[in-house]
Parts: C-alpha cells; structure tokens; sequence
C-alpha cells in the first residue's frame, strides 16, 4: 500500500512534519516493497490553497493513505472525494520511519 507522510526533510530519518499543506517535504513510502520516494511538497510555497495542491499531489500519486499532524477543511474534503483515507501522527511520532513503523502496528490516529 502507498502512504504519504508529511515531511521536514527528504529521507526516512527526517523529522515528521504537523503541518500538511506547507511541509516541505512529502515522503512516499510503499508498504509492499519497502521502496520510498521524497517529493517537495507543491503546495508549500503556494501564496493561498496549500493543503489543496498538497491534496492533488497525493491523489496524483495514487497513494491510499496520508499521514500528517493536522490537515485543513479542504484538503480533508479533497481526500474524501478521492477515498484516501487520513490517518494523524501521534505525540510519540517523531520520524518519518516511525510514521511508517505506526501504521504498519495501527497505532496512528484516526
């Protein structure tokens, strides 16, 4: 499965970002091959409607999950119309291969 995580840096180690719409940085990671692949996040130096070119970006990828700290009304609309389903860092979540290792146990937040 393909999930996108919310990044401050390009890498697995990276620290996990809360914000969705202007991370730096989005990680995709496939649970099915162990393969990831970091992007600069489209939306992040947008001037207004971040979190929704964020959202397209991840719909454009065929991911199936995102997993961010906070996610806008529009980009949380955006990702219900498209059937990705949102999952949210928990307080211990600190880096992207935790992220990863969360989901993969089902400790992230719903």
């Amino acid at each position: 499965m393909k999930l996108i995580i919310s990044a401050q840096n390009p890498s697995l180690e990276a620290q996990v970002d809360r914000r969705f719409g202007r991370c730096m940085w989005l990680v995709l990671f496939d649970t099915e091959t162990n393969q990831w692949e970091a992007f600069q996040n489209p939306g992040a130096s947008q001037s207004g409607g971040a979190g929704v070119a964020a959202a397209q970006f991840i719909v454009d990828q065929k991911a199936k999950v995102v997993v961010s700290g906070d996610f806008g009304p529009n980009a949380s609309r955006a990702f219900q119309a498209a059937k990705i389903e949102m999952r949210r860092f928990t307080d211990s979540t600190t880096t992207v291969q935790e992220a990863v290792d969360h989901f993969i146990q089902d400790k992230l937040l719903k």
